[in-house]
């Protein structure tokens, strides 16, 4: 007797894509993220990355983007999808499959006030506090795709406002490797690479003297992308 092979579409089991978004963001000289409370159960009150069931009618991509506008009114940053984490019992409410997704902030560009309204908050990355489900995972892989990614592409730049020193600069890559970096060595390096335009004005913030502020050069880092030379900073 020949077994029948069920209608797909009578089957009554359901199972839920959602995209979780590590949002990292860098602020006085520290790496940071995004995190909220729980707002439903299981778990409700416990902290979560910021995340949402993919809707019907939209792409994994937009609903990673879709979550980080409706979080801090962003739109225009770098995103990448991370990893697809499936375990069968990874969420205790429904069986969910998750698409994580992560992003790259400045500190002076986001909406604070939405932030707060969201209650949303951001912890130093060395200071993280437990996070439910497999987001723990989800942050670790992204610190490594980050740090792989930021050794030999621009994608630190990201997290930096448009203008910035160079002390500015490696104090990201200090906090994104986690390593203390020797300056005289780190300006060479840097500056070597043609990649930053010097302008003709100083942050004072630090100190009377000030530090020379700079731009990424972006046609000049395509130019260097295509010769075939590595980008490394750090």
């Amino acid at each position: 007797m020949t077994q029948k092979i069920p209608d797909l579409y009578q089957v009554k089991e359901k199972m839920y894509v959602a995209t979780d978004c590590i949002i990292f963001g860098f602020d006085s000289g520290k790496l940071k993220l995004l995190l909220f409370k729980r707002l439903v159960e299981p778990l409700k009150g416990r902290w979560s990355l910021i995340g949402s069931f993919v809707r019907l009618d939209e792409d994994i991509d937009v609903a990673g983007k879709r979550v980080l506008k409706e979080i801090t009114g962003l739109d225009n940053v770098f995103m990448q999808q991370l990893k697809t984490y499936g375990k069968k019992d990874r969420d205790p409410g429904y069986r969910c499959i998750s698409v994580a997704q992560y992003a790259l902030i400045s500190s002076d560009e986001h909406d604070e006030d939405l932030i707060n309204e969201k209650k949303a908050h951001w912890f130093e990355i060395k200071d993280l506090p437990g996070l439910i489900l497999d987001h723990e995972q989800m942050v670790q892989d992204a610190l490594e795709q980050l740090r792989n990614n930021a050794r030999y592409k621009p994608i630190g730049f990201e997290l930096l406002p448009e203008k910035f020193t160079l002390p500015q600069l490696q104090s990201l890559y200090e906090a994104i490797y986690q390593v203390k970096l020797d300056s005289r060595n780190f300006r060479k390096k840097v500056l070597s690479l043609n990649v930053l335009e010097k302008l003709d004005e100083k942050d004072k913030s630090a100190s009377k003297r000030g530090a020379f502020l700079y731009k990424f050069d972006y046609n000049n880092y395509n130019k260097l992308r295509e010769s075939g030379y590595h980008f490394v900073i750090a």
